[in-house]
């Protein structure tokens, strides 16, 4: 298990992840206490993932506030299907997302890194289940990642807003900085 910190650059966040890659799967448990546009909030997450680095459930809590719990199942043949809520209810909306992106954080940029596996120079663009914090509206984004440099740089791009960041990441593909937003501190 590895323990890890990010601050926001401004100052006005902190989050502290759980990060534990397993045999059978990853599970990550954080808290994040933050800012966004003058709102403070609170919000604890976990996310679950198969041994392919794809996300099998995102469950949110919204400090004093909102829940979210998202679900994907797998067929007998370990094929995983589309997004359901905590009840079961599908989610078709969601349809095409393999993995998650919550604003408030950097580390949902590991999950689309360590399952691509780019190579130097290879783009690839994928849809997500982006999470805004705190409205916490969700909904399907396009977004793309470069490799610049082998399990070191990227570029994301967020394909419906036009935002470009080259983020740095360490062997495990953990954002150490994403200029302007966050800074890995621990």
């Amino acid at each position: 298990m590895k323990t890890v910190r990010w601050s926001q650059q401004d100052g006005a966040g902190l989050e502290h992840l759980l990060f534990d890659a397993r045999p059978d799967g990853v599970l990550v448990e954080s808290a994040v206490v933050g800012e966004d546009d003058g709102q403070s909030f609170g919000l604890m997450y976990r996310i679950e993932c198969n041994m392919q680095w794809q996300v099998t459930r995102l469950a949110i809590r919204l400090a004093g506030s909102t829940a979210l719990d998202l679900r994907r199942e797998a067929d007998d043949h370990g094929v995983l299907h589309g997004w359901t809520d905590a009840d079961g209810a599908p989610q078709p909306m969601l349809d095409g997302c393999i993995d998650v992106d919550i604003t408030a954080t950097p580390f949902t940029n590991t999950l689309p890194i360590r399952r691509l596996r780019l190579q130097p120079g290879e783009r690839r663009v994928i849809r997500v289940v982006y999470v805004s914090v705190p409205s916490m509206t969700v909904r399907a984004v396009e977004q793309a990642y470069t490799c610049l440099e082998t399990g070191r740089r990227y570029r994301f791009e967020g394909l419906d807003t036009g935002f470009e960041a080259e983020i740095t990441t360490d062997g495990d593909g953990l954002v150490i900085d994403y200029p302007g937003l966050f800074r890995r501190i621990r």
